[in-house]
């Protein structure tokens, strides 16, 4: 580094004015160095954190379906598509429903019950066992179309907790019933 000595004049500049004039030009290059280096860095944060970002994204992100599977996805098949949709007009009388012939299902505090038409007997079931239940009735267990009628037992201790299992278990039915697509009759 070459440094020009400033003469005033014919006079040459007193040694303490050249150091501090060597002393600031050397600050200054040290400064530019010192913004370049941090420049540099801040650059490369700026980098990584935008390729991080993106790395992200990409990884997160689901590969398109093709139009097949995403139908097949929507379009489950249940078992219960040969059966016509519920039919009203073929509905007993409503003040008087133990005439039914569907499917029957009684919401207790224990379970959720399928009633045996033929014998009248309750059998205790699962969410998971309906599905299954229902298609292994037939279609000549389903005269009135896809449809069920649904009762609600009254709780045997009528607590808080016994009523709120009513409810679960009285939404898991309905739930279970939509997925489903089996239309729903309420007991009067």
């Amino acid at each position: 580094m070459r440094v020009s000595v400033p003469r005033v004049g014919s006079a040459q500049v007193h040694l303490p004015v050249l150091r501090v004039a060597v002393f600031y030009r050397g600050i200054l290059l040290l400064d530019s160095l010192l913004d370049s280096v941090l420049d540099r860095a801040r650059n490369r944060a700026l980098g990584m954190v935008s390729l991080a970002l993106l790395a992200g994204l990409v990884a997160c992100s689901k590969p398109p379906q093709p139009a097949s599977e995403a139908a097949d996805a929507t379009a489950k098949t249940t078992g219960l598509e040969s059966i016509p949709p519920g039919d009203p007009a073929k509905y007993p009388p409503f003040h008087d429903m133990r005439g039914w012939k569907n499917p029957y299902f009684v919401v207790r505090e224990d379970g959720i019950g399928l009633v045996d038409l033929s014998n009248r007997e309750v059998h205790i079931l699962t969410p998971e066992q309906i599905p299954a239940e229902l298609v292994s009735l037939g279609s000549d267990a389903w005269p009135y179309g896809r449809v069920v009628l649904i009762s609600q037992a009254a709780p045997k201790n009528p607590t808080d907790a016994a009523k709120a299992e009513i409810r679960k278990n009285r939404g898991l039915l309905m739930g279970t019933l939509k997925e489903l697509d089996v239309g729903v009759q309420e007991a009067p």
